[in-house]
């Protein structure tokens, strides 16, 4: 089995971090490619990260409230 880490998007030139406001999904969930997994709030945007990769929610790196750099892992999903 694969481990795809989710990482913070940029979705914005300026954007360097974002803060995490709610799991849309819990550990041991199935995921579904284009999925929409974690909700995010950034500077001069706000959305929902999407699954890349389908498979199983095996960890939460990121916590709500966190705020996180771009790139860094928001959590790993095991196809």
């Amino acid at each position: 089995m694969a481990r795809i880490e989710v990482k913070m998007p940029q979705w914005g030139m300026g954007m360097n971090e974002g803060t995490v406001t709610k799991w849309l999904k819990s550990v041991g969930d199935d995921i579904q490619v284009g999925e929409e997994i974690v909700e995010v709030e950034a500077a001069k945007a706000n959305g929902a990260v999407e699954a890349s990769d389908a498979g199983r929610l095996v960890e939460i790196v990121a916590q709500e409230g966190e705020e996180i750099p771009v790139g860094d892992v928001l959590c790993i999903i095991e196809s």
